[in-house]
């Protein structure tokens, strides 16, 4: 009888913690329908040069599957009501609300001032200061995945570059000419933060001639262009990517989260005078001797598609090898050289025609 009588209080000890663990219990199911309902909500995806061409192709593909914000620091962006869009100075105080009003998980950085735009100080403070103090942002909101859009002219243009050009090649444009230090400059600090801060999944893009329908770039114009400069006595080789194929590249880039530097190019490649005549262009012959004459030229035409920093890049070939891009991330042109020659060509019978292309 006593070991019983001892018992039942025992028994009704043990009872008592049992009661207690039914709200602890849930309050542990609680966070997990919480984290649940995120896996739910979409990523909110920054897109800076967003008033440019790709930018525009870009957020097209994304805005399905993405919230987007829209950003550009030289003028409005036109995307719609249901795309926030803003117009700013990333060196500014007012460009870190962007981050905390719209929780960013990614951002996609095409946003870069040309040299024609500007002042060579202005387009410095926006290229490299303002890409500074927006990867310094990405750290400090823990932004997930970065993309950066840099340029095969980091290269340079040199009768020494060997037939193709890999990413291990090294960045011997600031040599040729200075008016090219922003854009070596920019892809030097995105490596900075592509191996100092893993955290955020960079991924830098080297990207060839960018071609196609609304691209303004000097390669573009140029092409678009009824006569076209030729320095006589070149006719280097040249790569072309349609801006279809290069806003693929940049969403594959962004969705497969593989960091690292990579060429972005096709394996196909013509000399600059067969491109010219595909496109429909006239040569116009101007002297290459002595080597500062073309350059004067077209300084005094102010020629904005054959501008005199790039004339080397009219005279000796820079061919980059887009292997490595194509073999991770499963990449390959839909546009081939004679679709995008095809554009340029068929677009000036348009206006021949008095038609509108």
């Amino acid at each position: 009888m006593s070991a019983t009588n001892a018992d039942t209080p025992e028994k009704k000890r043990d009872r008592k913690p049992a009661k207690q663990t039914k709200p602890s219990r849930k309050k542990k199911r609680a966070p997990a329908k919480k984290a649940a309902s995120r896996k739910t909500e979409k990523a909110t995806v920054m897109v800076t040069g967003a008033a440019g061409s790709l930018a525009r192709e870009v957020i097209g593909r994304l805005k399905d599957q993405y919230h987007i914000v829209a950003v550009d620091f030289r003028r409005p962006p036109e995307l719609g009501d249901d795309i926030p869009a803003y117009v700013g100075d990333f060196n500014k105080r007012q460009f870190e609300d962007i981050f905390r009003q719209h929780s960013v998980n990614g951002v996609i950085h095409l946003g870069r001032m040309e040299s024609d735009e500007t002042t060579p100080e202005r387009r410095y403070n926006a290229n490299v200061l303002g890409t500074q103090r927006l990867l310094n942002l990405c750290v400090k909101y823990d932004i997930e995945r970065v993309i950066v859009l840099s340029t095969f002219f980091v290269y340079g243009a040199s009768p020494y570059n060997p037939v193709l050009l890999d990413e291990s090649a090294p960045l011997k444009a600031v040599g040729l000419t200075k008016d090219l230090v922003d854009s070596v400059e920019l892809e030097n600090l995105a490596n900075v933060f592509l191996w100092k801060h893993r955290e955020l999944n960079m991924t830098i893009l080297r990207p060839c001639h960018i071609t196609g329908p609304e691209v303004n770039n000097t390669m573009s114009l140029l092409l678009a262009r009824p006569v076209a400069p030729v320095l006589a006595g070149f006719s280097p080789m040249m790569q072309f990517v349609h801006i279809y194929d290069m806003a693929r590249a940049v969403t594959l880039a962004f969705e497969k989260n593989v960091p690292g530097i990579y060429n972005v190019a096709p394996k196909e490649w013509s000399d600059y005078a067969a491109v010219l005549k595909e496109a429909g262009c006239r040569p116009l012959y101007l002297p290459s001797i002595p080597p500062v004459l073309p350059q004067t030229i077209s300084r005094f035409m102010r020629w904005k598609a054959f501008p005199a920093f790039l004339i080397n890049y009219f005279k000796y070939s820079v061919i980059i090898d887009g292997s490595s891009f194509e073999k991770t991330f499963g990449y390959t042109p839909e546009y081939s050289l004679e679709d995008i020659l095809a554009h340029y060509r068929e677009s000036k019978v348009a206006q021949n025609n008095g038609e509108r292309y």
